[in-house]
């Protein structure tokens, strides 16, 4: 039989939606303590409220969990689990908190090396002390260590299974935990098993249903539904490109394939689901190449690394190429270090301006800039793709063109270029939203307002098309497709500045014979 092609699986940690900062044993334990644990004591506490707050389009995206109003028992119980079964995270973080202070009142530009004997006892060993060049003082982390250790909790990994049968199904997955429900199959599995390949491997070949029930250990009252996300009907059959030049495909948000006849390179990885009615074409799974050669991550946000696409495509990637990262700062967690421990074994570090050279293709590592609230995070890049030396394109995903200088360097190097894909969501969440829970101290509320996790505005986007001269420019990653709702919070109206910048840079593209779309949906280019 053949897996559905709308079977939707999500990664789970303690039954909240995984994404890297959650599989990070750092990052993770700061997530649980300062963010999961607060949302569902405030749930116990008064769930009206939250049902009030999720009601509301403004408030989506907001610390609410999403039940209307009920199951508040089930969520005292599962917070209650964690606080049991996870009560190193507690000691962990407390210790990351004990640490920052120590350093902020002792290390005060002598030696470090006294304070190596201070450090909470369950850091010890885990941990670098360091100055900066102004003296100021911080720690960065053995995070391959953390990892084989017990702040790893492999045993918090799980996955549930459901169909997806229209693009509104689920509520905004960051805030809400999953508790157990009719429509969804829950399996202890890690997701670094690779039963999970051979599951959804079955999306385009034939396999055998009964064999792959008992391997994820199918009980009998989930076996109708279980039963209920095969078929014995084959799915249409992929139309591998066959020309000579070069096809690009835009699959939605960030996600663009660019294929020869040789090779197939898919960046930002977010597939939308097919096998039910929807107003807005997609492309999905079944539009991808059964073979992807290239992967290309460009930076470690939610809707750029969507572990729920990755686990489904994991089997037929060959290469996932990752920007390199801080090496051990705690906002900063190591990705290729992240998909090594989730069953990615062929993971290749970017740094910028560095090249893959291939036949016919060559890859480069670009600068990105911005859009991570001030924060020291390396593992971010724009990607440069060369094909046959002809059509040169750029993603630049949610780059900020704050710095025009940067990108006129990058130019004396790399040259003009045919395409140019920028997002431009230039009102960004705040610090706060993404890396709140990080912080050893709360952030002043004007300050925390101005740094956002912003993409270019329209100067800056007309900054970036001055540089390099492309002849196409597609704005996207702007998260407006029906189907991104689960993931991402944004609700535009044509008075949200993104809107307005984005159509004053088509428009102004266009009046200068420059092709220019905002995309939305599904769009193929040929060259």
């Amino acid at each position: 039989m053949y897996l559905k092609l709308n079977v939707a699986i999500e990664a789970l940690i303690d039954r909240w939606y995984a994404w890297p900062h959650l599989v990070s044993p750092a990052t993770s334990a700061l997530n649980v303590i300062e963010r999961h644990l607060k949302i569902m004591e405030s749930y116990v506490q008064n769930p009206k409220i939250h049902a009030a707050a999720v009601k509301r389009p403004e408030m989506i995206g907001g610390p609410f969990i999403d039940y209307k109003g009920e199951r508040s028992d089930e969520i005292k119980e599962l917070c209650d689990f964690i606080k049991d079964k996870r009560s190193n995270m507690f000691e962990f973080a407390t210790a990351v908190n004990d640490l920052n202070k120590l350093l902020q009142e002792n290390a005060v530009g002598f030696s470090l090396e006294p304070l190596y004997n201070e450090i909470p006892e369950i850091l010890k060993g885990f941990v670098e002390l360091y100055y900066d060049l102004y003296n100021n003082p911080n720690f960065r982390f053995y995070e391959s260590l953390l990892y084989k250790s017990e702040f790893y909790h492999e045993n918090a990994q799980s996955i549930s299974l459901q169909m997806i049968s229209a693009d509104n199904d689920r509520s905004f997955v960051l805030s809400t935990p999953r508790l157990d429900d009719a429509h969804l199959i829950h399996l202890d599995l890690p997701f670094k098993n690779s039963i999970i390949d051979d599951l959804f491997s079955m999306k385009r070949k034939k396999g055998n249903y009964n064999e792959i029930k008992e391997r994820l250990a199918i009980k009998d009252t989930q076996e109708e539904l279980f039963r209920s996300f095969f078929t014995e009907e084959p799915p249409k059959e992929y139309q591998r490109y066959l020309g000579n030049g070069i096809r690009t495909r835009y699959f939605g948000h960030a996600c663009v394939l660019v294929e020869t006849n040789e090779i197939s390179i898919l960046v930002d990885p977010v597939i939308s689901y097919d096998g039910y009615e929807t107003d807005v074409p997609r492309y999905t799974i079944n539009d991808l190449p059964e073979q992807i050669d290239y992967v290309l991550i460009t930076h470690n946000h939610q809707d750029h690394v969507l572990l729920e696409t990755l686990l489904q495509l994991r089997h037929c990637i060959s290469n996932i190429v990752v920007p390199s990262s801080g090496k051990g700062n705690l906002q900063d967690p190591n990705l290729k270090l992240m998909f090594n421990n989730i069953g990615f074994h062929n993971i290749i570090e970017l740094d910028d301006m560095e090249t893959i050279e291939l036949e016919g293709c060559v890859i480069t590592g670009v600068p990105f800039l911005g859009e991570h609230s001030d924060l020291d995070i390396r593992s971010k890049l724009c990607y440069h793709v060369s094909l046959h030396n002809k059509f040169k394109v750029i993603l630049a995903a949610d780059s900020c063109n704050i710095q025009p200088e940067l990108y006129q360097r990058v130019h004396q190097y790399l040259g003009d270029i045919d395409v140019l894909f920028l997002g431009m969501e230039c009102d960004g969440a705040p610090l706060s939203w993404l890396y709140g829970p990080l912080m050893p101290e709360k952030l002043d509320n004007d300050k925390n307002l101005s740094r956002r996790l912003s993409g270019s505005n329209y100067d800056q986007g007309k900054s970036l098309i001055e540089i390099f001269k492309p002849k196409n420019v597609f704005v996207y990653a702007m998260g407006l497709e029906p189907w991104l709702e689960f993931i991402s919070s944004i609700k535009y109206t044509d008075e949200s500045r993104p809107i307005v910048e984005s159509n004053k840079l088509v428009r102004d593209c266009n009046d200068n014979k420059i092709i220019a779309e905002r995309l939305f949906g599904e769009k193929t280019i040929e060259y």
